[in-house]
């Protein structure tokens, strides 16, 4: 049998009890984080555009600490955005998370994302730990 762990970071308790599931699956040391959005602690979305793909970063970031990890640890993302044309936007606030060594990366245009009005970007993660 796996070592499973869900990795729910606090604040962010309400993506499995109203939403349900985890931000974050740790099997094996590899951790595998669903898709995170620019919603700030307080459920909102942050609304300016680079404000908003800065609040994706750090929500990965939450959950990656959860572990004792980093984004050093990082070794594939998958990033959704609404508007290819922002992708220059994304790597440079990437560039801020992401230093030396940059994981495997799959960029994909979206018509929406969160059945909502606003969203621009989330990002999956698959991190390897230790």
């Amino acid at each position: 049998m796996k070592n499973k762990t869900l990795v729910i970071p606090k604040g962010m308790e309400f993506i499995k009890d109203e939403i349900g599931y985890a931000p974050g699956v740790l099997v094996n040391g590899t951790l595998y984080i669903a898709g995170q959005i620019g919603r700030n602690s307080d459920r909102e979305l942050v609304v300016e555009k680079e404000a908003q793909f800065v609040q994706v970063f750090e929500n990965l970031k939450k959950i990656l600490q959860e572990v004792g990890g980093g984004f050093s640890d990082v070794v594939e993302i998958t990033s959704y955005h609404t508007d290819m044309r922002d992708l220059p936007l994304y790597m440079r606030v990437r560039d801020q998370y992401f230093k030396g060594e940059f994981p495997a990366w799959t960029a994909i245009g979206a018509a929406s994302l969160c059945g909502a009005p606003g969203y621009f970007l989330e990002i999956k993660a698959t991190a390897v730990l230790g």
